[in-house]
Order: C-alpha cells, then structure tokens, then sequence
C-alpha cells in the first residue's frame, strides 16, 4: 500500500498507526511516525509519572531508529464528569488533567515530535464491555454534552498561557 500510494503521488506523506505492541518495522515504512500510547492507563494503570517515563523513552528510541518526525495520534485517559479524588485516581478529573498534563510535557521535550491528539475532544457513546461504564468512552475532555471538564479548562490555560 505504501508503495501504491507513492507510486500514485510521492509528494504525499504516508503513515500507518501503531497500537501498542504493533511491529515496528511497519512504522518505518511510514513518512511520520504515528503512534497511539495511553502508558499509565491500560498499561501501568494508575502510574502517571511511570507512563510518562516509558512514553519518553518509547520516543527516543523510535526517532533513534527511524529518525522520522513522531506524531502520537492518540493519549488519553478516561474520566467519569464530576468525579474526583484528593489524589489524583483513575476516572477522575484530576487524573485526566495530570496525565495529559504529563504527556504534553513529554513532547515539549522532543523536538523530532510533530504532534499530539488527546483522545477524545468529547465522551462518546460505544459498545458495551467490561472496561466501557454505560457503554461510554469517558475519555473526551468535555462531556457528551459539551460541558468542559478539568482537562479542558487546563489545555485552555496551558494553550493561552492564562
């Protein structure tokens, strides 16, 4: 397909996302490195400073073996709306807030990185399951109905610089 697509126009960039534990030998066939990682949510649940050091690492090393611009094309951690904790825990509004807080800190430190997309700008409704409360992703940083939660009011401060 990669070849296909630059045989039918080579200025394009190609790319393929990769989950987790996707070969990466697939992502080198790519223009731009697209990754999606959520490291202290399904992977080292809870751990917000641990996933934000494998995130780093993770980084390093695929510019190291590609040197190809990164794009994480997905990061997130769901959170039920009004839920919270002194410390920040999974599904509440500070635990959302911190880790995307720590994930964008990351790529402020790496240059090769051309992007990142938290998942998702809204919760959305989705199959039912045994990680899917209600059948709901939480994951938007506005409600369903386009209330903002924490994670919200905090990319506006960070983006603003208010």
């Amino acid at each position: 397909l990669f070849k296909t697509a630059k045989d039918a126009d080579n200025t394009r960039l190609t790319s393929i996302v990769g989950v987790q534990g996707g070969p990466d030998e697939w992502l080198g066939l790519s223009d731009v490195i697209c990754i999606n990682r959520y490291y202290a949510w399904y992977t080292l649940q809870g751990k917000i400073a641990e996933g934000a050091e494998s995130l780093s690492k993770e980084l390093d090393d695929l510019h190291k073996q590609f040197n190809k611009p990164v794009l994480v094309t997905e990061f997130g951690a769901d959170t039920y709306p009004g839920m919270h904790a002194d410390q920040p825990e999974m599904f509440t509004e500070e635990y959302q807030k911190e880790f995307i807080k720590a994930y964008l800190d990351v790529a402020d430190t790496k240059p090769f990185v051309c992007g990142m997309h938290i998942w998702a700008f809204t919760d959305f409704k989705t199959g039912q399951g045994v990680i899917r409360f209600g059948g709901m992703n939480w994951k938007g940083v506005f409600t369903r109905d386009r209330k903002p939660k924490m994670a919200a009011h905090y990319l506006r401060s960070r983006w603003t610089k208010q």
